[in-house]
């Protein structure tokens, strides 16, 4: 376990996956800026939303940041739009003042242009995460999805079968149905899905569990609508991987008095206006990604051509409940939680990548 873990750590208390963008005098530690020749330079390179997005970008530079305080590394960034993806990697990799020990792509959108750059920068190290690129010189970090997705699950599935209230929602629990709307239906995605049905069967087989895919991930009129179909179909909690799709979810809820449960992020903290319903979030630790991967830098273990998984034992992912109603949830549920997190991480649960 790197040191990392215990600083920042997101846990069950309920602390938010997100950091704020960095103040003028902190944005960057200019490469090669202490004078010394040893120091490692890292390149980043966000996704599309930039920096202050509350999400990938904000906690992607959490990481790097506490690897400059960690290891004395030295940083540079690159906030491009997507069709600068590719020039911006390319800018770092042909550096020379400073050369770039490691260039860390953030997302997926990074896919095409980081496997024409890696080919042509063949001794370049690169580092990406959230996705694979399968180059001997790129290190992919992806996040066990289905892992956090059980615990959502299991969540559910415990609430949706007893009687419980929060704000101004409430389940029914003569129903025992609940619901997972996804943005569209690929691989990584539909990890979301069998994690999630798989921790509801865990508690319960009985508890119905309604999917559907509205096929795109900016559809919030699409989320809202398939959402409102569902509550009326019984279900008292939709756990959504759709991105701003799930938008339209949380506004659902609210006009149903229902709850929901976010992703990737605290998106209490992300999406306050939406705190009143949602539970919990199941977040993707970005910044534990990006800090392992210049910990392999630094620790001279870089593992190009790897797919690295980041799961619950590896502080990848993780529960944390909502800012404003996740403290109403009965503590046997979260001992629960507790319970199932530390057998997942001993291998006694074993949980599908595929539904």
């Amino acid at each position: 376990m790197s040191g990392f873990a215990g600083v920042g750590a997101v846990s069950l208390a309920g602390c938010s996956g997100e950091s704020s963008a960095p103040t003028d005098d902190e944005e960057t530690s200019t490469a090669g800026s202490n004078g010394d020749d040893d120091t490692i330079n890292v390149g980043m390179v966000y996704a599309t939303a930039g920096l202050d997005d509350k999400a990938f970008n904000d906690m992607a530079h959490r990481g790097v940041q506490q690897a400059r305080l960690d290891y004395d590394i030295s940083f540079d960034y690159k906030e491009p739009e997507l069709e600068e993806m590719s020039t911006a990697q390319r800018d770092f990799a042909e550096s020379t003042d400073p050369n770039y020990d490691l260039i860390c792509c953030i997302g997926f959108d990074h896919v095409e242009g980081l496997e024409q750059n890696a080919d042509e920068f063949p001794e370049q190290r690169f580092a990406i995460v959230d996705t694979v690129v399968e180059k001997e010189n790129v290190a992919s970090y992806i996040f066990e999805d289905q892992e956090g997705s059980f615990q959502m699950g299991y969540l559910a599935a415990q609430l949706t079968t007893r009687d419980f209230s929060a704000g101004t929602s409430s389940v029914d629990s003569s129903e025992a149905t609940v619901g997972f709307i996804g943005g569209t239906e690929i691989p990584p995605v539909k990890k979301f899905e069998a994690g999630y049905a798989a921790g509801v069967d865990y508690h319960d087989q009985s508890v119905e569990v309604l999917s559907e895919y509205v096929g795109d991930f900016g559809d919030i009129a699409g989320g809202k609508r398939v959402a409102n179909r569902m509550y009326d179909e019984g279900a008292d909690i939709i756990y959504h991987a759709a991105g701003g799709t799930g938008i339209g979810v949380f506004q659902a809820a609210q006009n149903r008095d229902r709850f929901a449960l976010g992703v990737d992020t605290d998106q209490t903290r992300s999406n306050p206006r939406y705190s009143d319903i949602i539970l919990a979030s199941m977040t993707k630790r970005v910044d534990t990604a990006v800090y392992r991967s210049i910990e392999s830098i630094v620790n001279d273990e870089y593992q190009g051509g790897s797919v690295l998984p980041l799961g619950i034992d590896e502080d990848g992912v993780e529960t944390v409940y909502g800012s404003e109603i996740g403290g109403e949830i009965p503590q046997a549920v979260k001992s629960n939680l507790e319970e199932t997190r530390a057998e997942i991480v001993d291998g006694e649960i074993g949980i599908p990548s595929e539904p």
